[in-house]
């Protein structure tokens, strides 16, 4: 596997920067979602038959019948169904204290204002194909929408692999639709004869899939736009380089685009890894180590990349934990590999990519749920249109003036 060895050049976001051109540039395939979005959104379930066809290879039934859940699930091996619903278990956990209580707040002049969560009605939950199935991410992505109290989940399985089913029915989806692309996403956006809209769109995806998020967005809520994966490794010299490196060439599974990297102040182990990397076998993944004078310089090179996930690893690193600014995920100490929170440790592996952990969070119940204010002005109207009026009045909207100025005195 080919290692670029990179050193400091005296600014953290050129340093962050040159880690992350190491990825190939990013194909444009605006126009052909475009074409794809509106032919769906404008010929419905037509559209979508077609592209179906064409793109997924089905030419029967849509929608999985719950009968080939259960037998998917009866099928599954049991060694893999154990370790699911120990993912289950745990993201549930961690979803369910993301939950917010009402908050209502008294303010001076009398009125109250309660901010209510409330979850959207029906969410889809985007499950990639390609050459292999992912069910750890049916589970990161039904599991929290089912949490965040979400009325229908649905799942688009492309291949409706037998693994993807099983864990669909152990997760209780609600519908599994056997179609990937931008048409699915397109038909969960706008509806079509035989797919009801949906409220949100969330879960990883190729490029088309990313695509029309981008394009549906504002029409149909998203969680965001997941890119290639990356890691990096922030370690002080007492590290051990083997499971540094393992970790490394674990995200490097994930091919194309991907980018793992150790920044670290210790020469011996930045050349300790680099030589074990640099053995491994050819791989589409980029990878980098990184040297830089000291360990909180490190830390602003990791806060400019703003990494997916970010490893802590050894005592001159671990305590720097909660100086991170930007990442999608932090796991901290010789034990926290990346991998478990792909799969077990209870985090959500849909985060952020491309640096957009400087911005955005990992997919959580925020994503399935609203806030909405409820307010009660009652016995403020007086006070509150006193100070509200002049307002309106000097932008201009007389009548929304007018609107408070006729409860000024609510006993006149």
């Amino acid at each position: 596997m080919n290692v670029e060895r990179l050193t400091y050049d005296g600014d953290p976001a050129s340093t962050a920067e040159a880690v992350r051109a190491l990825a190939p540039a990013g194909v444009s395939v605006s126009g052909t979602v475009s074409e794809i979005v509106a032919s769906v959104r404008t010929r419905g379930e037509q559209a979508l038959l077609e592209y179906v066809e064409r793109f997924d290879g089905v030419t029967g039934p849509l929608r999985v019948e719950q009968h080939e859940l259960d037998q998917a699930l009866e099928e599954l091996d049991p060694v893999v169904r154990a370790g699911l619903e120990v993912a289950i278990a745990n993201v549930r956990a961690v979803a369910e204290a993301g939950l917010a209580e009402d908050e209502h707040v008294h303010l001076p002049e009398g009125q109250t204002v309660t901010i209510r969560e409330v979850p959207v009605r029906r969410a889809a939950i985007y499950t990639p194909g390609g050459r292999n199935p992912y069910p750890s991410t049916v589970v990161m992505g039904v599991v929290t929408a089912r949490a965040a109290g979400v009325d229908e989940v649905v799942v688009c399985a492309p291949g409706a692999h037998p693994v993807i089913l099983a864990a669909c029915a152990l997760c209780g989806a609600d519908e599994v639709w056997r179609m990937g692309g931008a048409h699915a996403v397109a038909a969960f956006a706008y509806g079509t004869d035989s797919v009801p809209r949906v409220d949100v769109i969330a879960g990883p995806g190729s490029l088309y899939v990313q695509e029309a998020k981008r394009q549906v967005s504002g029409d149909v809520g998203i969680d965001g736009f997941a890119g290639p994966s990356d890691v990096l490794v922030l370690a002080s010299g007492d590290a051990d380089p083997a499971l540094v490196s393992i970790d490394l060439v674990a995200q490097a599974e994930h091919g194309v685009g991907t980018v793992v990297a150790l920044v670290t102040d210790d020469e011996a182990l930045h050349d300790a890894v680099a030589q074990r990397i640099a053995a491994e076998p050819e791989s589409a993944a980029a990878a980098a180590v990184v040297l830089v004078p000291d360990l909180d310089t490190g830390l602003a090179v990791v806060d400019s990349f703003a990494p997916e996930h970010l490893e802590l690893v050894g005592a001159g690193a671990e305590p720097l934990v909660d100086a991170v600014r930007s990442a999608g995920c932090v796991f901290v100490g010789r034990e926290s590999g990346t991998a478990f929170g792909d799969y077990v440790a209870g985090s959500n592996h849909t985060l952020p990519t491309g640096g957009a952990a400087r911005f955005t969070s990992g997919l959580s119940t925020r994503q399935f749920r609203r806030r909405m204010s409820i307010v009660r002005i009652d016995g403020a109207a007086t006070a509150l249109a006193r100070a509200g009026a002049p307002i309106a009045e000097a932008e201009g909207f007389t009548r929304h003036a007018a609107s408070m100025r006729v409860r000024e005195n609510p006993t006149g």
